[in-house]
């Protein structure tokens, strides 16, 4: 077997563990380390599943009124594997995406459902 083809197994092995919740992350993050391998922050395919991140904003906002930062903030701490910095720009589209429909709007600095 290739070297390219072993790592990409780990990585699909690793994302697969992100994913679905399994233990034994710590395991193969040390194998791809040993082989050299950096691995990802963030698996595109699956940081913002359809709707998971609509559900998260929207379950904050029923407390009452947050800004952007505290929805990121919220978000982040759910989603772990989900950079800061992307965090606050997905929050940041689904919002939009969100306020298009109807379903949230903004005053000012403040984000409520509607």
């Amino acid at each position: 077997m290739q070297d390219r083809t072993i790592n990409n197994a780990l990585l699909a092995l690793r994302r697969k563990i992100i994913t679905g919740g399994f233990e034994g992350q710590e395991h193969v993050d040390a194998l791809l380390a040993e082989r050299g391998v950096e691995t990802p922050t963030i698996y595109h395919m699956n940081a913002a599943s359809r709707g998971a991140m609509a559900e998260l904003v929207l379950a904050c906002l029923q407390d009452g009124p947050k800004t952007m930062r505290e929805l990121a903030a919220y978000v982040a701490e759910r989603r772990p594997e989900i950079s800061t910095k992307d965090t606050y720009r997905r929050t940041g589209m689904v919002l939009a995406r969100l306020k298009r429909v109807g379903v949230v709007r903004r005053e000012c600095r403040l984000w409520q459902s509607v």
